[in-house]
This record gives C-alpha cells, structure tokens and sequence, in this order.
C-alpha cells in the first residue's frame, strides 16, 4: 500500500519510523535546528534507530496539533510528552517540515524542538 505524503510525514513526525523507510531518498538531509544534522539514508536512518531506542523507555504521548500540506511540502506541529514510571520526564512542542521529490521520495526534513525547561 502506497501512503501519501501526509502519511509518511505523520509516521515520521510520532516516531514510526520504519514506515517512511521507503519513501527516503538516497540523499536526505535531517536537519534539527540547533543540535544535529544528518546526510544520507543511512545516517537518518541510524540516528532514527537510536531515537526509536529511547522512545521504547519511555511512555509517549503525541499530540498532534496541525498538518499542512502544500504540493511536495508537509509540516506538522503538536506536542510530544514522556514519561517514565509515570512521572514525565520531558515535555516537547515540535514542528517538522518535510520536503519530498518529483518522485515522492522524502528529501529534506526540518526539526524544530522546544523542550520545557523545568
């Protein structure tokens, strides 16, 4: 089954990563404004392998606000929260902004993450 742009965006954007596997480009770019980038499949691909990592030892919740997409372009906005042993240990508002090619292969993708302070 083909997802749709937004679909792939939404996996992405709540930590179901493998579902946009297939859909990267050999040449992508993850960009976190502020704290790291990654070039090329693989490279997203491993830094997703070590986030799915700590999303499995902890609780989540996302809520997502909003997806606005427009032709190539998708951007969701929301909240993610995490708990641990029911108490949270971090609480994030979030906005990805992804890009994809003439060929529906996801090319860029922009992290926007505010943490609240405690």
């Amino acid at each position: 089954m083909q997802l749709t742009l937004q679909q792939i965006a939404a996996s992405f954007s709540v930590g179901d990563f493998e579902k946009a596997y297939p859909y990267f480009s050999e040449n992508i770019t993850w960009d976190v404004v502020g704290e790291n980038s990654f070039t090329g499949k693989k490279a997203v691909m491993e830094n997703c392998e070590q986030v799915a990592v700590y999303f499995k030892s902890v609780t989540t919740r996302f809520t997502t606000a909003n997806i606005i997409a427009d032709n190539n372009r998708v951007a969701i906005d929301g909240t993610a929260e995490f708990l641990r042993d029911g108490k949270r240990v971090a609480y994030v508002w979030a906005c990805d902004v992804y890009e994809f090619n003439e060929q529906q292969q996801l090319q860029k993708i922009t992290s926007y993450c505010i943490q609240e302070k405690k």
